[in-house]
Formats: C-alpha cells, structure tokens, sequence
C-alpha cells in the first residue's frame, strides 16, 4: 500500500529551570510582567505528529510518504528522516516561514511556560494531493493528522472528490474545532483515530453518538492507554488488544502517533486489523520507554522477542515476515 501521512512537522526546544517560577512573580505586578529565566539546560528534539507517525512507519520497512508544510531550516530533518525510510519529497518549503516549533521551560516544580509557533504549517493548506499522488502512481490511503486546520479540511474534500481512502485523526486539534468542522472530516473515513477522552469529545462536539458515528466511518480505532486499543465496526465484535508488558516508563510523549505508525504498518503488509494493533501496540510501548518520539530504534530480534512474548508464536510468524531483515543502525545526529 501507498499510505500518505498528512500531519505538522515541528521540532521541541524543552528548558528546565532550576528554581520556581511562583517565586519570580509579584502579586502586585502581575498586569505588567517582564521576566527571563536562566536555564540549566536545553534539548531540541525533532516532533510534529506527521513526522512521528512517518519515523515510525520507516523504522518498520513501510516507506510512507510525508506531506506537510516546513520552513527553510528542514534541511537536518529532511535528512534524519530520509535515513529513517520516509519518503520527504511531498514537504512543500516556505520561503518565508520558519518550521513550526514548541519552545518550554519548565521549573522544579514541573510547572510549565510555553509557547507554539505554527510558522510553515500555516501553509499546509496550500498542499494538491492529487501531486502527491501523481508522483508515486496513485495512494492507497492517506491519514489526514492534526495540521493546520484549513488543509485538514482541505485534504478531507480532495479525498472525497478523488475517492482516495482516508483516516480521520485530529488528535490535538480537537479542542478548536467546531462541530461543524469534526462531522466534516469524520463522515465518510475509512478509519477513525482517537483516544477514550477524544473519543467523548467528538460525540459532544458532533451530537452524534457513538453507533450514529460508527455507521459514517468503516473503523473507529479507540486507543485506551495502557489498556490497548478497541476497533469497532458496524455488525461486528469489537477487536480488543492489549498492551505488552512494558520495561520502564520514560515518556508518554508520541506514544499516540507509534500506535498509528504500527497500526498503519501492519495495514500496508496485509496482515488484518487485530495484527496491525498489535504492532502498533507494541511500537507504542517501545517510544514510552524512550525519552522523545524519534530518539528509538527498532532492532529487530528485540522487538520480535517481544512482540512474541506479548501475542505469541502464531502471531510473530506473521508479522516477523514483513520487518526489516537488518535492524536500523543506531543514529546518534542530534537534533537541529
């Protein structure tokens, strides 16, 4: 399958402050505030859920397409993921715009400042999915990822005109959206992406509720944290997969967006729909052991030894044939 993965493209500078930011304010100053903060330290990590999603699947050998809007400066990222197995050359560049980032301090008391600049993702809604398209010979599947809102709406209709599948996913854009908006991009998706939390604030935000949902899209893909992940579809028993047992529990952050990518892998092989959650479920597991969504690596004999304890022998045998026969050499680039 050719699956393209629509979503931002962002990276993360994270600082930590050493004191508490409670103790730099002033009650009666609060109307006109004026602060900096010397920092111990600062990482940059590479994010955005649609670069996520894509690093994911190309650390499992399903070679996605990226498509996204980033600025001048995606040229280290461009090539971090192009090493990785992801197809960039659908990324269209600002000249104006830098790529999106999320800039945050947080102090010793896990109190956080911060801030996002959207920058190039603004620009997404300028994306032709019918280039993309013409360019690999047509697509399979296009998962249309929280973005900017205008070419999530966008890349929604050109799916429907161009009877092109597609998977509904707004993630974190979902508390801006109107109902409007959601039943728009839901009605007619081939899948449905959310967590239990997302899950509720659909059918609230929509006045559709959860059977009225389940008859507009084929799959309604339900992640439920450390429980696993729920597939419903209409006149069917739920597909019910759990989670393997994890090792040690670093970062939840793109624990969400390792899902897909596995879920989407499996897809792309054919190895049906409770496989595919298992192989999402178990990259899920690996990105929460690992501080950052880009910072794993898949080897090979580790993740079959797992994949085996967690679903057993029948299971691995399937999935064991669509993995990377060698393991993806260990990357040590820092980020931009």
């Amino acid at each position: 399958m050719r699956i393209a993965v629509t979503g931002s493209i962002a990276t993360d500078h994270l600082m930590t402050f050493p004191g508490r930011f409670a103790d730099q304010f002033v009650a009666e100053q609060l109307h006109t505030v004026s602060l900096s903060f010397l920092v111990d330290d600062l990482e940059v990590r590479r994010g955005g859920v649609g670069a996520n999603i894509c690093f994911g699947m190309g650390q499992l050998g399903a070679r996605p397409l990226l498509v996204g809007a980033a600025g001048s400066d995606f040229d280290e990222y461009r090539a971090w993921l192009d090493r990785h197995g992801v197809d960039t050359a659908s990324v269209r560049i600002s000249e104006v715009l830098h790529t999106a980032r999320f800039v945050c301090t947080t102090d010793a008391d896990h109190n956080q400042i911060g801030s996002f600049y959207a920058g190039a993702m603004s620009e997404a809604r300028q994306i032709e999915l019918k280039k993309v398209a013409d360019r690999v010979g047509g697509l399979d599947l296009v998962l249309i990822g929280a973005d900017d809102p205008e070419g999530m709406l966008r890349h929604t209709e050109e799916c429907r005109t161009r009877s092109i599948p597609f998977a509904a996913d707004f993630s974190q854009q979902i508390a801006r959206m109107e109902g409007d908006e959601i039943r728009t991009l839901l009605d007619g998706a081939t899948y449905l992406f959310s967590n239990e939390y997302e899950k509720g604030l659909i059918e609230s935000k929509t006045g559709w509720s959860d059977a009225e949902i389940l008859s507009r899209v084929g799959h309604r893909v339900t992640t439920l944290g450390k429980q696993g992940v729920r597939i419903d579809r209409v006149g069917e028993e739920p597909i019910v997969v759990g989670c393997p047992e994890e090792e040690t529990k670093a970062d939840p952050t793109g624990v969400g967006d390792a899902f897909r990518a596995g879920f989407l892998s499996g897809l792309s092989w054919g190895v049906g729909l409770e496989r595919a959650a298992q192989v999402g479920c178990m990259l899920a597991t690996l990105v929460i052991e690992t501080v950052g969504t880009q910072e794993y690596t898949l080897r090979r004999n580790h993740f079959m030894e797992r994949f085996t304890k967690a679903y057993g022998h029948d299971a691995a045998a399937e999935v064991q044939a669509h993995l990377p026969e060698t393991a993806a050499p260990v990357d040590t680039t820092p980020a931009p």
